[in-house]
């Protein structure tokens, strides 16, 4: 039984090593080794260290100042074997592996061959090999010719006769195609992240047309929901993140909910993805410049630059150096770019040539200098300084027409409010002693800094004077009037007493200082009652007060939100030099380059990238590149974009290195159904929908997951695509579903993210903060519904991401990611057994179930099942989750821990809920 071994090596040979039976040669398993290991020091930018230049055969034998490397024939003669099998080179933590230093050793033992005549001469510029140009996925993309397959009775689309033509010489065939409860469960999820809903489900079932499929698949594309699920695939790559990251204190990032909207609007509009890659590159490059205010146009090509303002920004934040902070904003922004549209990680081209793929550091700086004109490291622009106002003319008069109406409100307060003061003035002179009246009077009308020593001790020596203000109106408990009256009759008779025994001594002022001397306890009643009193009175202005206050709030509750966009636009008159950074050190710039991409595709390219576009208002250099992506000569953006909708329909993709269609990706298992795909895209005019049809209406994506033994002897890991994969719902669909299941799914679409908090145990959940003036936590703020908004709209902060999508992988954007894991952890158990979501979800979908089946529990038990897994329980199901229930309900009856507002009940449905929730069959999609 070889060919499962033979097949499994076909696909994941290593590209640094040779296959048994391989001609050797220097270009195609030599030179990628010495690439990656030795040409750094040995070739690249000119370094020759010990004269040694390992770029050409000829130059490998001539050697250098030890003499020559290598002696055909005998690679225990050569010293360059020696080298490398002493571990001597190369000098650095990476070695050779065996496997290297044998492809090596067989090489000049069979001769040290070359796959053709070397050049004559070569210079410090890139070398390509014919091998490097000739990569699988730097070949013109081409419409291959569909293949004729023996079984023809499973062929529905062009799709089905690749796979078949894989599977057929390997003796394998497609599996039975699946039950149509798992095909329309399958179908929701893949395009909506929802599961259906038990009616819907009958419906299809029901449903015996031919073209009942079919008319599922547009009715789903044309769902709203639909752009949700996919642009959620989109942010991912994107890296869409409502925090700026860089920093522990990762300040959130306000406004860029803005292209999230724009994301998931381009896909529920069908957007053809060549436009959507022109709008997120250079959506500024294509608007006339800017007069008045925005039109609808300009709106969405500004929100959608957003794209580029996704990666991590620490520029607008203190104690960090600024100049690394802008140089790693536009590292992260390339970082982005690539992997998301080239399938290529160019970063590794930031300091020394790439070491495996044909990326020169020239050519990253050539990338670079694309994005220099509104990228410019050395006239940056802070976060804030990038927003663009959505004001208009119109917002402005009518918030100046609001303020004003207001103001009128605001002037009739402060009248009122001066009404009362001279009111409490003279109540509170009223109490004094006759001889202290005016002088007080006169000191509090002084202004403060005018006022004379005495005055201002007068004043100490009075409080309830002192302190009358508009504020003070509104700092005081809520009394009576006949409170303070009484109060004030009680004190009168206190000061009458006090002032009898003052005037027992000539010449002895009646204040609270003298009334001190003489009975301190009895002045410090009579402060305390002067205070009281005050306070009580200033109740009804108080009340009065904040009648004009509220109403001048509800005014300015009309005026329009001034809302802005995170945008990317160009602002320098004078388009900045862009220089080659050596070793990626910003503070040694040293060739200068102008705008391009990769050299190794441009003999494949109609033209090149102009460092300034006379015909824009801009260089333009942006939008040639993103024309350039979406041009029928460019290898690169349709392959990838055709793997990523292949991808999230089966669980992997033809290439499963999504962002990495180099050469230490994986090979494609179908490179012609890929072209055939990215041929179609094309020419249906860049239509994602127009994938999602041919791809789920084909017979392979119809297919049972079920395993059989002979798959898994040929096939374990389902890379020929005999079987569906059994796919693990991802973390958003998690928490999506069972918000949908439970009933308490708001689909309200759009807008501010749905903020997260940490709560008392340090878990990241969704709340508002509510600090005290000490700002530590109290009760959070209520969200009115919000917080069962799709994950989506669930604000995605770097450092605090949301527990329960935490424990389902999702990703933290540093700075982007290019395709999720899916692992099967502890954490994920614990959240279904432990977790507050997911008792709260068990409890209201308990009670929906009691609301919809009513007592009985046959019914409920099948209400639930059709809710949680979308299929009938069988008879054996309903007797064991009957008999749990009736467990549950006397163990439940007797408990004293059980929540007040459940009955046993509910509380025993709750825990068949919370265990079918937990269960396999609802996290899996099969």
């Amino acid at each position: 039984m070889l060919r499962p071994l033979l097949l499994t090596l076909s696909i994941v040979a290593s590209p640094l090593t040779a296959n048994a039976g391989d001609v050797l040669t220097y270009e195609q398993h030599i030179r990628p080794i010495l690439k990656a290991h030795c040409f750094q020091c040995h070739g690249e930018a000119g370094k020759r260290e010990g004269e040694l230049d390992l770029r050409l055969r000829r130059l490998i034998v001539a050697g250098g100042e030890s003499g020559p490397t290598i002696e055909a024939g005998d690679p225990d003669a050569s010293l360059l074997v020696e080298r490398v099998r002493s571990g001597e080179m190369p000098p650095i933590d990476k070695k050779l592996s065996d496997n290297e230093v044998e492809t090596i050793s067989k090489w000049i033992e069979s001769g040290a061959q070359t796959a053709r005549a070397e050049p004559e001469s070569i210079g410090d510029d890139p070398v390509f090999t014919t091998e490097e140009r000739e990569f699988w996925s730097f070949r013109s993309v081409h419409r291959p010719t569909v293949p004729k397959t023996s079984n023809t009775a499973r062929l529905r689309t062009a799709i089905d006769n690749f796979i078949l033509a894989r599977l057929e010489p390997e003796g394998m065939e497609l599996s039975p195609v699946t039950n149509r409860r798992a095909l329309i469960r399958r179908a929701y999820f893949d395009l909506l992240g929802l599961p259906p809903t038990p009616e819907a489900t009958d419906a299809f079932v029901a449903d015996e047309s031919p073209a009942a499929y079919e008319r599922l698949i547009d009715r789903l594309l044309a769902s709203p929901h639909y752009g949700e699920r996919w642009g959620r695939h989109w942010l991912d790559v994107a890296g869409y993140a409502d925090s700026e990251g860089y920093t522990e204190d990762d300040p959130p990032r306000e406004w860029a909910y803005h292209y999230r909207d724009y994301v998931i609007d381009s896909f529920n509009a069908a957007k053809p993805f060549d436009s959507f890659i022109h709008e997120q590159i250079a959506g500024d490059e294509m608007i006339p410049p800017r007069s008045g205010d925005l039109t609808a146009e300009q709106i969405q090509n500004l929100t959608a630059t957003g794209f580029l303002r996704m990666a991590p920004d620490g520029t607008g934040v203190g104690g960090v150096d600024q100049d690394v902070a802008r140089n790693e904003v536009v590292a992260d922004t390339i970082t982005i770019v690539s992997t998301s549209l080239m399938g290529l990680s160019v970063g590794c081209a930031r300091c020394h040539d790439h070491r495996y793929d044909p990326i020169p550091t020239r050519d990253y700086y050539r990338l670079r200098a694309v994005f220099a004109p509104a990228l410019n490291w050395k006239a940056w622009k802070l976060p804030q300084q990038r927003r663009v106002s959505l004001y208009t003319k119109a917002n402005h008069e009518q918030a100046a027409s609001i303020n004003a109406e207001a103001a009128k409100i605001d002037k009739q307060r402060e009248v009122k409010a001066q009404q009362y003061i001279e009111r409490t003035l003279a109540e509170e002179l009223a109490t004094l002693p006759e001889p202290i009246r005016e002088p007080i009077r006169v000191a509090y009308k002084t202004a403060g800094k005018e006022r004379t020593t005495e005055q201002q001790q007068l004043l100490k020596d009075h409080p309830s004077v002192a302190n009358i203000s508009v504020g003070s109106l509104y700092l005081y408990d809520r009394r009576r009037d006949e409170r303070a009256r009484k109060i004030d009759v009680e004190r009168k008779a206190k000061e009458t007493r006090f002032i009898e025994e003052t005037q027992k001594r000539a010449g002895v002022a009646v204040t609270a200082a003298t009334l001190a001397k003489f009975n301190p306890e009895a002045a410090a009643e009579l402060k305390r009652d002067a205070e009281a009193a005050a306070k009580l009175r200033a109740e009804k202005a108080a009340d009065d007060l904040k009648r004009y206050t509220e109403r001048a709030a509800a005014i300015r509750a009309d005026i329009p939100r001034h809302v802005f966009l995170r945008a990317v636009t160009e602002t320098d008159e004078k388009t900045p030099a862009t220089f080659v950074f050596h070793r990626g050190d910003h503070q040694q710039p040293k060739e200068q380059v102008g705008p391009g991409g990769l050299s190794v595709l441009e003999q494949r390219l109609a033209s090149d990238i102009a460092a300034n576009e006379e015909s824009l208002p801009s260089t333009g250099r942006r939008l040639a590149l993103a024309r350039r992506f979406t041009s029928r000569d460019y290898p690169l953006t349709a392959r990838v974009i055709a793997n990523r909708i292949w991808l999230h329909h089966f669980g992997r993709g033809i290439v499963n290195t999504p962002g990495d269609f180099g050469v230490l990706g994986d090979r494609p298992t179908h490179p012609d159904l890929l072209d055939w795909l990215a041929v179609e895209f094309i020419e249906s005019g860049w239509q994602v929908k127009r994938l999602h049809r041919l791809i789920m209406l084909s017979s392979v994506y119809r297919q049972s997951s079920q395993r059989t033994e002979q798959h898994d002897s040929l096939d374990p890991d389902n890379k020929l695509y005999a079987r569906m994969s059994l796919r693990r719902l991802e973390s958003e669909q998690v928490r999506d579903a069972m918000l949908a299941i439970s009933g308490q799914l708001n689909t309200k679409m759009f807008g501010d993210p749905v903020p997260v908090m940490e709560d008392a145990v340090g878990q990241i959940v969704i709340g508002k903060e509510n600090l005290d003036g000490e700002r530590k936590p109290v009760n959070p703020i209520a969200l009115q519904g919000e917080e069962f908004r799709r994950s989506i709209y669930v604000q995605v902060r770097r450092s605090r991401i949301l527990a329960e999508l935490e424990a389902f992988d999702a990703p933290e954007m540093t700075p982007n990611c290019d395709r999720r894991s899916s692992s099967n952890v502890a954490p994920q158990s614990l959240f279904f057994m432990n977790s507050q979501q997911t008792v709260n979800v068990a409890n209201v979908l308990a009670q929906r179930v009691i609301d919809e089946a009513g007592i009985d529990v046959t019914r409920q038990v099948t209400r639930v099942w059709r809710l949680v897994f979308g299929l009938r329980p069988t008879a054996e199901e309903v007797d064991a989750a009957s008999a749990l229930l009736q467990q549950q309900r006397e163990l439940l009856g007797k408990a004293t821990d059980r929540p007040r507002e459940l009955t046993p009940e509910t509380a025993a449905l709750s825990t068949l809920c919370q265990a079918l929730l937990s269960s396999n069959r609802f996290l899996y999609i099969d």
